[in-house]
């Protein structure tokens, strides 16, 4: 079985360099979606501090990322990827399941 999601390599390097300034409580990211956002949902993206019974678990490129239960039929394929630009960077989904996404970006539609 494929993972819900994978990540790119930048997105990876991102995350181990955010887990390493993190609270020393904090066991990983965590990714859920929640409604708003012009197109109907948008990503969350949070330390995780303990493990959600729930939650699906993601290592890969040495990296832990936990996905929320009620996520996990959204992000079915995403790749996690993390972009530099000048003005500003951030975590990018690019996922399959997207019908629609506001021209911000910061939310979509299944």
């Amino acid at each position: 079985m494929s993972p819900i999601i994978k990540l790119s390599d930048n997105a990876a390097s991102r995350i181990k360099e955010i887990m390493s300034n993190a609270e020393k409580n904090a066991i990983g990211v965590r990714v859920s979606v929640k409604s708003g956002g012009c197109a109907g949902m948008s990503y969350v993206m949070e330390y995780s501090k303990e493990v959600n019974p729930n939650d699906e678990l993601i290592e890969d490129k040495g990296v832990k990322v936990y996905i929320d239960s009620a996520a996990i039929m959204y992000l079915l394929g995403t790749e996690m990827d993390f972009k530099k630009e000048d003005f500003s960077s951030s975590f990018v989904f690019n996922n399959p399941n997207e019908t629609e996404r506001c021209g911000c970006g910061e939310s979509f539609k299944v």
